[in-house]
């Protein structure tokens, strides 16, 4: 057996075995593959794409290409919650510290940003003094301290995927559901969770266009699910426009400690309310979604969602000064308007195109060795179903490069499309599988 056989096997659209699925995963691994030769099967993999076999067969290799968590320590259930990936994506640093202050343990594995959707370690490296790049057993005394850690992937956990998510990105071949399922599961799988909330996101700023495809890859995810014995649901997402008005790393921390403080867009409260309602079901701490959402928005109020991610930050080494006086964080050097050059309704704004402004700023990578900018991005002050009149402020672009500001001012009002008629809102969760 050897990779260039792999290679043209499913070059010539044949079926891998789980025995050629080991030896490629196992080999990439012990790096006597080489990123070339990765990237040629994965590009074969985005273009013929993988029976369901094939797809729970790279699921669990990846998954075995490390060691499996037992999180049966914390003595409770507990939930994982993943999203597909988004714009603006900013819900699990929302949502996790509110659902540890409800007394269920969150012990969360996030990946970074991937194409033109924002990562979790990203951002919450825009946090001074933060360290994703934690120990397991720190990562577990943590959350057994506090009640919650958010932490990278770590090397001997799943690193299978943590080569192929970075090659991925770096060939152009993110939008695969095979790859992007195999991906998510495994490391859900390996992270330890016994049961998992998983963020299907749709839309243009999403990897799933349609809706038919999104319950295509949740049916996937929870049939791989099923088979690893961890109960699966998945929460179908609008991502037609960005969830929430900040686009970037330090912007996305700045939005969600607003949020914790019960200043929250409607999408984002409509979305935490409905995931993390089935976050408090699944471990065993209420069957009524209806509670479950008010005991979400009565931790907003009372300050104990705050109060933990503050904790959160404090127990990873992040300087929780920076929380407590949002103005030290550092700022882009040019803030730079977009002006509406037409009146009437927001009837469209492209969260892809979004998202690929934002990277082309600094805010995430092209090539898999590309740095952030945490301060780059872009913050919107007017997105679908608002009023506009001529001149008034879209959003604002947060550049360190002027040159490179100015071309994001012009590709984000190609993200905008104003109609004189009113614009009905759609729903914010589109559906649970």
């Amino acid at each position: 057996m050897n990779i260039q056989e792999i290679i043209a096997k499913k070059r010539d659209k044949g079926e891998l075995t789980r025995e050629e699925i080991h030896y490629f995963i196992t080999e990439y691994v012990a790096e006597n593959i080489t990123d070339y030769q990765a990237a040629a099967l994965v590009m074969a993999i985005y273009l013929n794409g993988m029976t369901k076999e094939e797809t729970t067969n790279l699921t669990l290799e990846m998954a075995n290409s490390g060691e499996i968590l037992d999180l049966s320590v914390f003595g409770k259930t507990v939930v994982d919650k993943h999203s597909t990936g988004g714009v603006g994506d900013k819900i699990t640093i929302v949502l996790m510290p509110i659902i540890a202050s409800l007394g269920i343990p969150v012990a969360k594995m996030s990946g970074r940003g991937l194409g033109f959707t924002g990562g979790t370690i990203d951002k919450l490296e825009s946090i001074p003094g933060y360290n994703t790049v934690v120990e397991i057993n720190k990562f577990i005394e943590n959350v057994q301290k506090v009640g919650i850690s958010v932490i990278g992937q770590t090397a001997n956990l799943a690193p299978a995927d943590k080569k192929l998510y970075a090659l991925r990105d770096s060939i152009s071949c993110v939008g695969s559901m095979p790859l992007i399922a195999s991906s998510i599961m495994s490391k859900k799988i390996a992270a330890g969770a016994e049961k998992i909330v998983l963020d299907v996101t749709v839309g243009s700023g999403a990897f799933m266009k349609t809706k038919e495809d999104a319950i295509k890859i949740s049916k996937m995810m929870k049939d791989i699910g099923t088979l690893a014995n961890r109960e699966t649901v998945c929460v179908l997402t609008n991502m037609d426009e960005p969830v929430g008005r900040a686009v970037g790393n330090t912007l996305e921390i700045l939005e969600t400690i607003q949020c914790l403080k019960g200043n929250m867009p409607e999408d984002i409260k409509e979305i935490i309310s409905g995931i993390g309602a089935q976050i408090i079901k699944l471990a065993g701490e209420g069957n009524s979604l209806e509670e479950n959402k008010r005991r979400i928005l009565e931790n907003i109020k009372n300050g104990r969602a705050y109060t933990k991610f503050l904790e959160l930050v404090q127990i990873q080494g992040g300087d929780i000064s920076y929380i407590e006086n949002p103005e030290k964080f550092p700022k882009a050097k040019h803030i730079i308007p977009v002006y509406s050059e037409e009146e009437g309704y927001v009837e469209e704004l492209n969260a892809e195109k979004v998202g690929v402004t934002s990277v082309h700023l600094g805010a995430g990578r092209v090539k898999k060795e590309d740095g952030i900018d945490h301060a780059v991005g872009i913050w919107l002050k007017k997105k679908i179903g608002d009023k506009v009149n001529k001149g008034d402020i879209l959003a604002y672009i947060h550049a360190n490069d002027e040159e490179k500001g100015k071309t994001a001012v012009e590709d984000l009002k190609q993200s905008y499309k104003i109609v004189k008629k009113p614009i009905e809102i759609e729903k914010y969760i589109l559906d649970i599988i």
